[in-house]
Order: C-alpha cells, then sequence, then structure tokens
C-alpha cells in the first residue's frame, strides 16, 4: 500500500498535492480520530506526538487543528506508512516502531517523530532498510 493510499484513509485524498493546502489550512478534528481507529498509533501515542489531549478537547470544539499540529499529524502518518511499505507489513512496522533501535541511539522509532528531525532519522533508516544496507 503506498504512502498516498495510507494519507488517503484519514485525510480523504490521494494526491500530495493536494495535502499542503488541507495542512495548511488545518485539518478537520476528525480527521484524528479516523487515524486512531485506522489502528496505525494508540491515542496514547497520538497525543504524546501531535497533540496533548487537552489541546485536541479544545480543538475538538473549533472542528479543526492548527496548521501546526495538522503538520505534525501528516509527519506521523508519513512515517508509519513508509515503515508498512518497508515491511511489507502492518504489524511488522508497528513492532519495529515501538523497539528500541541501536541505530536510533536506543531510541524506538515512534518516540522520534515528535520532532521533524527525529522523523528525518527515521525515514533515512527506513531507506536504509529498505535498499538492505545494514541498520
Amino acid at each position: 500500500m503506498s504512502q498516498a493510499t495510507h494519507f488517503s484513509e484519514f485525510i480523504g485524498t490521494a494526491e500530495g498535492a493536494k495535502i499542503l493546502p488541507l495542512v495548511r489550512n488545518g485539518l478537520p478534528v476528525g480527521t484524528v480520530d479516523r487515524f486512531i481507529d485506522s489502528g496505525a498509533i494508540s491515542a496514547a501515542e497520538l497525543h504524546e506526538l501531535v497533540l496533548p489531549r487537552k489541546t485536541f478537547a479544545n480543538r475538538r470544539k473549533l472542528g479543526r487543528l492548527t496548521p501546526e499540529q495538522s503538520d505534525r499529524l501528516v509527519r506521523v502518518a508519513r512515517v508509519l506508512a513508509g515503515a508498512e511499505d518497508t515491511f511489507g507489513a502492518r504489524d511488522i512496522a508497528h513492532r519495529w516502531l515501538r523497539r528500541p533501535s541501536d541505530a536510533l541511539e536506543g531510541a524506538a522509532p515512534l518516540t522520534l517523530l515528535d520532532t521533524d528531525e527525529g522523523a528525518r532519522m527515521v525515514e533515512a533508516l527506513l531507506l536504509r532498510i529498505a535498499h538492505g544496507i545494514a541498520a
């Protein structure tokens, strides 16, 4: 399944160019619910990486995430989709994301997705794995 397909599961579009304006305008709060319901990530993980529960409750009243929150949500979804593509199976990818990695100085890949730099490190590692380079 391609990354675009993963995004379409919870954003409603399969084209990357259409994601940017959605992020800039703030994704609908229901996007968070769909992402959690997809089973890709737990509510606790999502709220730790994207926005705290109390903030989410406030955003729910307003109906939209901020552009920054939307960007973090898409970043997490992109890396999760990349892991699923790399490993070819959702359950294997999800275990890998939650297991500490020597290549990431003992951090579990998922815990690094709270920053853009951390996400880049995880994506670089996934590329190395996908190309058979020792990770």
